[in-house]
């Protein structure tokens, strides 16, 4: 489907092209930005720079994300205003965050100056991922090699991140989006919402791989973590802590594995 058709992915603009020192007037098409603004009970927790598509999941996984929410059953009812660019999310008891959390805002590295609310330390506590899961290091190069054909939008614009879930050899869940951690956001608040467990799976995703993006991940006891780029030192520090396996760099016959190596397993054992 061409992604004009959803006109709050994306836009046509007027530009001037230079080939060659040549000028020529054409039409391209641009991704769409947008701001979100996400309320818990009544209580506005952030406003964020998102893709203005999949708000619900957005806000869905942000709130999982960030320690609000610890269960789909805490949540009564989401209103999404696509208008207004804002998301409302009504929890069963009505308390909205807590205060301890809201204390911990932290500004992430991802593009649009997100917040998380979480000390690195105390966020990693207590977190280990105990999981047997394994993939075969060809799955993993064709997950990416799928991965990296699956985004329309990325085709067309150049300018989103994309994130995945997947099991051993298929692609399950599929995210897009300008910011790489509201991508990620988007796979967890999807599976929480049709209800696709995370556990046992890998999550795949286009950008580096950060100590934020990394909880992300453990938060919902993913055990492997790959990207077309690298991890920072504290990624990988953190998941050999948690038990993590971290792979980057995979591209085209090659990849790094980081961490929790055992889980990767090549035709020599």
């Amino acid at each position: 489907m061409d992604v004009l058709e959803n006109v709050n992915a994306a836009e046509q603009v007027r530009l001037v092209r230079i080939t060659e020192g040549i000028r020529t007037d054409v039409e391209d098409v641009v991704v769409r930005e947008s701001s979100l603004t996400i309320v818990l009970d009544n209580q506005e927790l952030v406003t964020m720079l998102c893709s203005p598509i999949d708000l619900k999941p957005l806000a869905v996984g942000y709130l999982f994300s960030e320690g609000f929410l610890k269960s789909k059953e805490e949540i009564k009812n989401v209103v999404v205003d696509d208008r207004k660019g804002i998301v409302r999310v009504e929890t069963k008891t009505g308390e909205g965050a807590d205060a301890a959390i809201l204390s911990k805002r932290l500004v992430t590295s991802g593009s649009g100056r997100g917040s998380s609310f979480y000390k690195l330390a105390d966020a990693q506590a207590g977190i280990k991922i105990d999981s047997r899961f394994q993939m075969l290091a060809r799955d993993v190069l064709a997950l990416v090699g799928q991965f990296q054909c699956s985004s329309e939008l990325h085709e067309v614009t150049r300018g989103v991140h994309s994130a995945a879930l997947c099991d051993e050899r298929k692609i399950l869940v599929f995210a897009d989006d300008i910011g790489r951690h509201n991508a990620i956001d988007k796979i967890i608040g999807r599976c929480i919402l049709v209800d696709v467990a995370a556990k046992d799976h890998g999550l795949i995703f286009s950008g580096r791989i950060s100590s934020e993006m990394l909880l992300k991940a453990a938060r919902r006891d993913i055990p492997v973590v790959i990207s077309i780029a690298s991890p920072t030192n504290v990624a990988v520090r953190m998941a050999n802590d948690m038990g993590m396996t971290v792979v980057g760099m995979v591209r085209g016959k090659k990849m790094n594995i980081y961490s929790g190596d055992w889980r990767i397993v090549t035709d020599e054992g």
